[in-house]
């Protein structure tokens, strides 16, 4: 391990480098050019001028839509139907859409939202004012909230609030996650821009792909390399070091956008541009890998991709090979993100300060419930967090945080009632009674849940340059996917054990990484050995009994582990540790982004080999 750099004044941009030299004509095409400068909605903003003049590029993607963004746009859609797409893109190409057509880049992103077609005609606009001769098209069909009933999405009608859409049974968007056929049909017919609605991330990478390659869509394995490069990708510097484990060892202070040199074949380079921050590692990209998947075949709309397969290789400085993937057919449904609103939620965190902790939060606790009397909510939930520790010489290291959340569909049952109930304890409580905050008005919460469709009633379409229409017909050939295999695999899938020997107590980050995240209710934790002996013993040690051992919150929840030996890797799902989704605050990181931390922090008995 080295230590890392002193600190100092990021690296001035400078000219743009020569190309990289051309691949030897006998090994086919030369690789497609793939960048990335979104990972989500308020992601660097010069991210897009700076992948369009620091090195050579094909194609441009971003990413900016996720489940909560997808709430965000469909609240700002009901202030103004002409909304729900993502502003910052449009800015972004008020700077550079004439620098990417100048430079011949095709430029691909999803940041159309819930209005793909209101976002293309702003760019239309755009490229009138700004005499920049660029060709726009678009992706729709994604939108099911008007079909929502006749597809048997609404569900239970949820709360009721002022502006919401009507005939969705409660929600406020409803949306397929389409695949990369009409970005390539789009490419195809000239587009330099294209924009989508609800895709799948990678679809991003794979539409250009198949387009530039002539890929048939029963090109299982190539489209699913294309689709693991796009995995890479979509998040931005998290491939480079950005959100990594091993942080110290590289400069990560701003790290660079990730790109993946596509081959005809759907193997990938994964690197980024020279003279950028960050790194790219195995294990960088190892990271990415892992983050938001779940069993080694991780199915689209395009085909099923067997992560299991795949294998990487650093090739050079900055240069992971990725190769090796195979693909399946893909299922014959498409996910759906449904976003509802959910009720209204409230929170108030009260500071217990010094000696007695846990009598004081016992206290206001009994008091705060009592006073709430017949007006208590529908949901209680009180979280002490014990950040105190004896003897501080900073108050703040004397106190802990006992954290009431309350949620009802009836505002003022999480309002004035809480608020007031609260307020009037603070002369009348235990002693040092503070708040971080002075409580207020509930807030709206969403709820997101996942459904599936026929592939078949979903109407992909392209709007090309010109204005035609074309419908996009769904995959040639479907299949279900496999059974998931069972939490443990068989033995011989596992490597042999390290021999007995000595063993120390220590965290469990000091030998292994890990990369955690959302997929709607459930939590997504990968974790990766450095090293051979130490895949050796982590494939044995973390079972998924071992880590609910680890992780208390989910003792009692279904976990799933998947084990992936060309990463060195397992994979976990957990399955209703974040409740219903993001936006429904259900616990304190509502995402699940630092559990893979958490877990890194956990004490277990580790073989002094490996330490």
């Amino acid at each position: 391990m080295t230590a890392a750099p002193a600190p100092g004044p990021a690296p001035a941009p400078g000219p743009a480098p020569a190309p990289a030299p051309g691949p030897d004509p006998a090994a086919g095409p030369a690789p497609l050019r793939i960048g990335n400068a979104s990972g989500f909605y308020g992601d660097r903003f010069e991210a897009v001028r700076e992948m369009l003049t620091g090195g050579p590029l094909d194609v441009l993607t971003g990413d900016y839509l996720a489940e909560l963004t997808m709430l965000i746009l469909a609240r700002d859609r009901m202030k103004d139907p002409s909304r729900g797409y993502a502003r910052t893109f449009l800015r972004q190409m008020e700077e550079s859409l004439g620098l990417a057509v100048d430079r011949g880049v095709k430029v691909v992103v999803n940041a159309g939202g819930l209005n793909p077609a209101g976002l293309a005609d702003a760019l239309r606009a755009l490229a009138d004012r700004t005499g920049v001769p660029a060709a726009v098209a678009h992706v729709e069909g994604d939108d099911l909230l008007p079909r929502a009933a006749e597809l048997g999405l609404t569900g239970e009608d949820g709360p009721s609030g002022e502006g919401r859409p009507s005939g969705g049974g409660g929600l406020l968007a409803a949306h397929a996650y389409l695949g990369a056929r009409g970005i390539a049909e789009c490419l195809r017919a000239g587009a330099d821009v294209v924009v989508t609605g609800r895709t799948t991330d990678a679809s991003l990478v794979v539409g250009p792909a198949a387009a530039h390659f002539g890929w048939r869509w029963d090109d299982w394995d190539a489209l699913a390399g294309a689709t693991a490069a796009g995995h890479v990708l979509e998040c931005g510097a998290q491939a480079t070091g950005g959100n990594y484990s091993f942080f110290t060892e590289h400069d990560v202070r701003r790290p660079g956008f990730p790109l993946a040199e596509v081959r005809a074949d759907g193997s990938s380079v994964i690197t980024k541009h020279p003279g950028t921050g960050g790194a790219v590692t195995v294990e960088t990209v190892t990271a990415q890998l892992l983050y938001e998947t779940g069993p080694a075949r991780y199915a689209g709309p395009d085909v099923t991709t067997r992560l299991d397969t795949l294998r990487l290789r650093q090739e050079g400085p900055d240069r992971v090979a990725l190769t090796g993937v195979r693909g399946e057919a893909p299922p014959p449904a498409l996910k759906v993100g449904l976003n509802r609103l959910g009720g209204w939620y409230n929170e108030v965190v009260l500071v217990l300060t010094g000696l007695d902790v846990e009598a004081k939060a016992a206290l206001v606790r009994e008091q705060l419930e009592a006073a709430l009397g017949k007006h208590r909510p529908a949901e209680l939930r009180w979280t002490l967090a014990r950040t105190d520790r004896a003897d501080a010489a900073v108050q703040e290291e004397a106190s802990a945080l006992l954290r009431l959340a309350v949620r009802d569909p009836d505002p003022e049952a999480v309002g004035r009632a809480v608020s007031g109930a609260a307020v009037e304890l603070a002369l009348a409580s235990y002693p040092g009674f503070h708040v971080t905050a002075p409580p207020g008005n509930g807030t709206p919460y969403g709820v997101f849940e996942a459904a599936y469709v026929d592939a078949a009633a979903v109407p992909h379409t392209a709007v090309l340059p010109d204005g035609r229409r074309v419908a996009v017909p769904p995959a040639p050939r479907t299949a279900a996917p496999a059974e998931v295999p069972a939490p443990e695999p068989p033995e011989p899938e596992l490597p042999a054990p390290l021999p007995p020997g000595p063993t120390r107590r220590a965290p469990l980050g000091l030998v292994a990484g890990a990369r955690s995240g959302d997929k709607g209710g459930d939590a997504n934790v990968g974790v990766w050995a450095r090293t051979d002996d130490g895949w050796r013993w982590l494939a044995h040690a973390l079972t998924a009994d071992r880590l609910r051992e680890l992780l208390p919150e989910t003792a009692g929840l279904p976990v799933t582990r998947t084990v992936l030996p060309h990463l060195r890797a397992v994979n976990f799902t957990v399955t209703g540790l974040l409740g219903e989704g993001v936006a429904s605050r259900a616990r304190f990181d509502p995402q699940a982004k630092a559990v893979g931390e958490w877990l890194r922090s956990r004490h277990l008995d580790i073989p002094e080999v490996l330490l």
